[in-house]
């Protein structure tokens, strides 16, 4: 049964009589219908024109605001405002790096990344060097005061004593008393006086010292370019290229066009980073080796060396590939942007008055590889090449290690320019031979200067046991003398590549043997082919050097296929550009392990500088005799000659001996001393010796020698 519901008139709801519970009303009957009565009012809605003046300044504001004006005006502002800030932080870092040992920790932390672990151990050695003399000098700050105070006391001691002095001196001159403080009052004066002048530009300096700091650090932070990427000019902005990032390399790898490189790849679940080995700085660059996947090879990536250097954002002549010894790897080095194009310092010879050289132990300073380390040359016993095409710095090259050669009193030059318009003049006092010019007579004089220096090589042969000064033999513009045509008297060529040539075959000799002897030959030559140079003749060099050069095929026969396959590319080089720039392959030049070349950018030394380091190197020397030719004359069996004018006499006085030899031969003969007598019997057992008190020559004892010279040089005894 249903309890009755009470209505609560003040609620408006039912509730049941046993438990109050509301229930529903009801519902109301719905009028679809507005009553415009009861229905409330609101506002009709805010129409805007389109043409407001809010739009318009909307509009005008957003233009203004994305005006490619503005946006300059906001670089500029940016730029400038952080070239301050970045300059502050370049200043604060170099002074906290010249008080601390930061750089030196840093550059231990480069070295340990790369693997040098010489290089760390010299950067640890020098920062433990730094700390030693940091902490004397702050040794010697704490007795700094004591020291200072006697000094200033001891200073004013001396200061009045001496103005004292003088002020007597003045007074008993002038015989005027009160003359005797007229140097005191005088330096009380001038104290006077720079205490107005300090005065006076106090106030201006403090107004414009704070503007000469901002702007110096302006200009610290503008030349480093401290301020963000965005921020900077185009033409900057390009210049500085993309900071190379493993992400980048392996974009630039797989845009190469090698489709199974790509494929690689993608493949890879660290899309490539994998390939890479830590990014190191080196010099003016950083470096990476790059493992390549299977089926890609390394002369794939050779092959496109300018679209990978396009895909790094470099010139192709800012990226250089080697091949390390590991298989399948490239090593790439990647040059700053521009960095290439910036000179390098000085030579050591032109900096250093001091210097020295060793033919047997030292190196000679020619440059700077690509890393930023000193390119180091040792020429002991060893045959050079250097080639490249005309202008191009090859005879600055090849005289730069000359002149570091001269600083050894002991090496002789015999040197033959087939140019002739002086690069070699300074060596007029060094050399002992010095031919100069271009002609058919002058390629004689070579070829006979280079035929002399064999003849001595085999003269030093035949005496084994003997040390040798070093025979060094230079012929610049060597292909004048391989493609000469001319004949001598007995119609045989002088030039050419044939076996027949008296220049190739006196060359090739030296090749073969002279370096056993210290004989050694450096050539310079142009446009490196089988006619300017040929193969027995360039492959018997142990150090050879191309500057740049217009093929691969020139690059070959300069360097060797060995280098050209390993990455050497003096073909790549840039004409005009790259002067000086040499890429070297054998021995003799440090080389990275299982590189099989290296590029060096060699230190310039001009005309001038040049002429000044040989006048220091001929200080050194008692005084070299230079010819502009090789003796013709024909040479004499000295022996022989003295058993001839010996002739029947048992002995004779050496005095009667040297006249005779005299007449026998004026040239030869005829400016001969006892000393020179002496040394040409040295060693034969017939030397000079004294009967009843003059020295006498036993015409017997050297019948001996003759005899057993003559008996060990026939055919029979070999036998």
């Amino acid at each position: 049964m249903t309890e009755p519901a009470v209505a609560d008139p003040g609620m408006g709801t039912v509730h049941h009589l046993d438990d109050h519970r509301p229930t529903t009303p009801p519902a109301e009957p719905v009028n679809l219908v507005k009553d415009p009565a009861t229905e409330p009012t609101s506002p009709p809605p805010k129409v805007v024109p389109q043409g407001s003046r809010v739009v318009r300044t909307a509009r005008a504001l957003r233009t203004a605001a994305t005006h490619e004006r503005t946006r300059t005006a906001g670089r500029f502002t940016v730029r400038h405002g952080m070239y301050v800030v970045g300059g502050g932080r370049i200043v604060a870092r170099r002074a906290w790096e010249g008080r601390t040992a930061a750089r030196y920790e840093r550059m231990l932390r480069a070295a340990e990344a790369a693997g040098n672990l010489d290089l760390a151990t010299e950067w640890e050695e020098r920062g433990q060097r730094f700390r030693a003399a940091r902490h004397q000098r702050r040794m010697d700050l704490l007795s700094a005061p004591v020291k200072a105070a006697k000094g200033a006391a001891a200073g004013l001691g001396i200061t009045a004593g001496g103005l004292l002095l003088l002020g007597i001196i003045l007074a008993v001159a002038n015989e005027n008393f009160a003359d005797l403080a007229t140097p005191t009052l005088a330096l009380i004066e001038l104290i006077r006086w720079i205490v107005v002048i300090i005065t006076v530009v106090w106030g201006p300096l403090v107004i414009l010292g704070p503007w000469a700091a901002l702007l110096a650090l302006w200009s610290v932070g503008r030349h480093q370019q401290a301020a963000p990427q965005w921020a900077l000019p185009v033409r900057d902005r390009d210049g500085q290229g993309t900071p190379i990032t493993p992400s980048i390399v392996v974009t630039a790898m797989r845009d190469l066009g090698v489709s199974t490189l790509r494929k690689a790849i993608k493949e890879m679940g660290d899309v490539g980073a994998q390939m890479l080995s830590p990014i190191t700085i080196a010099g003016c660059g950083v470096e990476v080796d790059v493992h390549l996947p299977s089926g890609v090879s390394t002369e794939e990536i050779q092959n496109r060396r300018k679209k990978l250097a396009e895909n790094l954002n470099r010139h192709e002549h800012e990226v250089f590939i080697t091949i390390p010894p590991a298989p399948r790897t490239v090593r790439l080095w990647i040059a700053d942007s521009g960095a290439l194009d910036e000179p390098i310092g000085p030579s050591p010879l032109v900096t250093d008055p001091d210097i020295r050289a060793d033919y047997k132990s030292g190196r000679a300073p020619w440059g700077q590889d690509l890393r930023g380390d000193a390119a180091l040359v040792s020429l002991f016993q060893r045959m050079l090449l250097i080639t490249g095409l005309s202008n191009q710095g090859k005879t600055a090259s090849l005289r730069a290690l000359a002149l570091w050669l001269a600083f050894d009193p002991k090496v002789e030059f015999r040197i033959g320019d087939l140019k002739g318009i002086g690069d070699w003049a300074m060596f007029d006092g060094l050399a002992t031979v010095l031919i100069q010019g271009p002609t058919d007579d002058h390629v004689l004089d070579v070829t006979e200067m280079v035929e002399e220096a064999a003849r001595e090589m085999n003269r030093r042969l035949l005496a084994p046991g003997k040390e040798f000064h070093p025979l060094v033999v230079i012929v610049d513009e060597a292909q004048v003398a391989y493609g000469s045509g001319a004949v001598d008297e007995n119609k045989i060529p002088l030039g050419g590549a044939k076996s027949t040539s008296r220049y190739f075959r006196a060359i090739k000799a030296i090749h073969d043997q002279g370096r056993a002897v210290n004989v050694t030959t450096w050539e310079g030559t142009q446009d490196p082919t089988n006619e300017n140079l040929p193969k027995r003749s360039r492959e018997g060099n142990h150090i050879r050097s191309s500057l740049v050069l217009g093929t691969e095929s020139q690059a070959r026969m300069a360097v060797g296929d060995a280098a050209i396959d390993g990455g050497a590319a003096p073909h790549k080089l840039r004409q005009g550009l790259d002067k000086g720039t040499v890429v070297v392959a054998g021995d003799g030049i440090k080389l990275a392990p299982g590189q099989t070349s290296v590029t060096v950018r060699t230190h310039y030394i001009d005309g001038d500088q040049a002429a000044e380091i040989a006048d220091r190197a001929k200080a050194l020397r008692d005084g070299v005799t230079t010819v502009a030719a090789v003796d013709h004359t024909p040479e004499r069996d000295e022996l022989a000659d003295i058993m001839t004018v010996l002739g029947d006499a048992p002995r004779l006085l050496t005095q009667d001996v040297l006249k005779r030899l005299a007449v026998l031969s004026k040239d030869a003969y005829g400016t001969w001393s006892f000393i020179d007598l002496k040394r040409a019997l040295d060693g034969t057992g017939a030397e000079p010796y004294k009967s009843d008190g003059r020295m006498t020559i036993a015409r017997g004892r050297l019948a001996r020698h003759l005899d057993n010279r003559d008996t060990a040089g026939s055919a029979s005894a070999a036998e």
